[in-house]
């Protein structure tokens, strides 16, 4: 089975957390569910590294990246994944989605109302039990 290991970001505005939709995907468990911005670490680069390089990619950003916040271990059908997931802070809410079809700002007790990707969910279940 193939193994990845991803960086993902929990973006804070105030009191409110980026959540992003990913487009439609062949694989359905993932396919259009929510998810933290991130991806796949490369070669020779550090999480932080990674973290930076895919925001500008994805959205045209440059957060403050704090401390690590969760890492996930997930076994998906097809592929397992290790996901370390830091908190960062924004001063503006203006992003350009780049691979995402939708983007959604909410606030901590709004984060269940969304279908998130399987591996996100224990972030999403931290972030609301440390609130």
């Amino acid at each position: 089975m193939k193994k990845i290991e991803v960086v993902a970001a929990i973006i804070k505005y105030g009191e409110e957390i980026l959540c992003l939709q990913r487009p439609k995907n062949k694989l359905t468990y993932i396919s259009e569910k929510f998810e933290f911005p991130g991806g796949k670490i490369e070669f020779g680069e550090t999480n932080i590294e990674a973290l930076k390089r895919e925001l500008i990619e994805e959205l045209e950003i440059e957060p403050s990246i704090g401390d690590l916040f969760l890492t996930i271990n997930h076994q998906y059908p097809d592929f397992e994944i290790k996901m370390h997931s830091y908190i960062c802070k924004v001063q503006t809410k203006e992003i350009s989605l780049k691979e995402h079809i939708s983007a959604e700002w909410l606030i901590l007790d709004k984060l269940n109302s969304l279908d998130w990707a399987a591996a996100d969910i224990p972030i999403v279940q931290k972030l609301i039990m440390n609130d």
